[in-house]
């Protein structure tokens, strides 16, 4: 796991550190990881540095001083640099340096035959035109030379950031580099992880500039598939069906009938010993039990079974099931809330004020939306324009369900997701979400509920990688078939080529 800094907090880490180092000894350092780092990529994909040809396109601030003094370095080593100056000015040092070193400047105020025929015949493309502090949309000439680099056959290096992505918030405003390698320092931005700006990033590698013990505890974190491990231990060897958890479903309806077999189809790789279906005399219970003979049906009020630790409630409900989303959070069970519990939610005060009542008893509710399902939700509920306040507000964790899903807690941390991926947008897959959850959070109820559900993602991510391999398309059930494949991977740490 690792942690996520706004631009804020970087900014004051990174001036505690230059007010006890030489002047220029911080970008000095960045400098030289950045050079390092391109010489390794060079090598990997050139098998030599001397005679490659490296463009780099350069702004006014210090991200630009960054790649020149980068830049200057790799001159040095017999490359052939030229640095495309798309602003008015460009730090003065790190362009002697260049010089110095035999490169040179060209002054770009449009992007002309001579600037393509650079691009066109480089080896290395380094994007240092704005770094970390910027927002909004690149100016021109720099949105043109940007679009036009991110075409070219070249290996292309972002430095901290691809010019054009909020490193705050991952938004994208028109042109936007779009690296195959991005070269962070001291740590990770938030918009290298949260969508769209990570579709950009490509690999991300972090540079040591001294910057991590000016830094606090970050609010943001990043799962990581050590912890995941950590989390689906195996059994042990005098664990019982009970004892190992038992999760109660209560999924589908005669509309949606598909919708509870994703669920407890889930559920049941989740490492729980036990998965119960609630049977509503609808005909799904049935299906359910003939599909899956190892799930027990009950009919019975379940909200008071000690036994029931996790409860995943709502895929497949209609405006009709609020009677069963109420009985659902009157359990002290942890409980996961989706699709039709959602809209539940949205449609009567009383049962948000259920889940808020549950959070100030300390107990665990998971509202799991896409984007359209947290947009009614919020509507419904003051103060929620945004998943923390959500999150803060009804006293739940709230996962925003996309590209770079989000997991956002009461107190106000957030987890990111970097193993979901575009697959996933399909019918059914956040059924099969929602039964891995509860199954996670009945089997491994003394570990941090955020925890499991973070990593409860991932695994749901990591499945949908292994089901798409080779290229294949995938649907929800291939994601549910590869749960048990995926939970193995992270215990054994053999992650070779799931995450690709």
């Amino acid at each position: 796991m690792f942690g996520l800094y706004p631009v804020e907090v970087v900014r004051d880490a990174e001036n505690r550190l230059m007010s006890r180092v030489p002047d220029g000894a911080l970008m000095q350092l960045a400098a030289r990881g950045l050079a390092v780092q391109c010489l390794r990529f060079l090598r990997d994909v050139q098998g030599h540095v001397v005679g490659t040809r490296v463009v780099i396109l350069v702004g006014a601030g210090n991200n630009g001083g960054d790649a020149l003094f980068a830049a200057a370095y790799l001159a040095a080593r017999g490359m052939s640099v030229v640095a495309l100056c798309v602003a008015d000015s460009h730090h003065e040092n790190g362009a002697r340096a260049l010089e110095s070193a035999g490169g040179r400047l060209v002054s770009v105020v449009e992007v002309d035959d001579q600037v393509r025929s650079l691009l066109v015949d480089a080896d290395l493309v380094i994007d240092g035109i704005v770094g970390i502090g910027a927002h909004g949309a690149l100016r021109e000439p720099s949105a043109e030379i940007v679009r036009f680099a991110s075409g070219v056959d070249a290996l292309r290096v972002a430095v901290d950031l691809p010019s054009g992505v909020d490193a705050d918030t991952g938004a994208v405003s028109g042109a936007v580099f779009n690296a195959d390698v991005t070269v962070t320092f001291g740590c990770f931005k938030p918009g290298l992880l949260l969508s769209p700006g990570r579709e950009y990033v490509g690999a991300v590698h972090e540079v040591d500039i001294g910057l991590e013990p000016e830094l606090p505890e970050p609010t943001w974190l990043s799962i990581q598939a050590m912890d995941v491990a950590d989390i689906v231990a195996a059994p042990a060897h005098d664990d019982h069906k009970y004892l190992r958890g038992v999760v109660a479903v209560a999924a589908g309806s005669e509309a949606y009938p598909g919708a509870a077999l994703l669920t407890v189809g889930s559920s049941r790789y989740s490492g729980a010993g036990m998965v119960r279906f609630l049977d509503r005399a609808d005909g799904v219970a049935d299906l359910v039990v003939s599909t899956y003979p190892d799930v027990v049906l009950d009919r019975s009020d379940m909200r008071q079974d000690p036994r029931i630790r996790g409860w995943a409630c709502g895929p497949g409900f209609t405006e009709s099931d609020a009677a069963t989303v109420e009985m659902v959070l009157g359990s002290d069970a942890s409980v996961v809330l989706d699709a039709g519990a959602l809209q539940c939610l949205a449609d009567d005060a009383g049962l948000a004020s259920r889940v808020r009542e549950r959070g100030d008893r300390g107990l665990t509710t998971v509202l799991t939306p896409h984007a359209g399902e947290f947009q009614r939700l919020a509507g419904a509920i003051d103060h929620a324009a945004t998943p923390a306040d959500m999150a803060s507000e009804l006293q739940a964790i709230v996962v925003l369900k996309g590209p770079g899903t989000t997991i956002s807690t009461p107190r106000g941390g957030a987890y990111v997701d970097t193993a979901g991926i575009a697959d996933l947008a399909c019918a059914g897959s956040g059924d099969v979400l929602t039964g891995l959850l509860a199954g996670m959070l009945a089997a491994y109820h003394d570990d941090e509920p955020a925890m499991i559900v973070a990593g409860a993602v991932w695994l749901h991510g990591t499945a949908a990688r292994i089901a798409r391999r080779g290229g294949r398309p995938i649907v929800a059930t291939d994601v549910c078939d590869a749960i048990p494949e995926a939970i193995a991977a992270a215990r054994s740490g053999d992650l070779a080529g799931l995450l690709t």
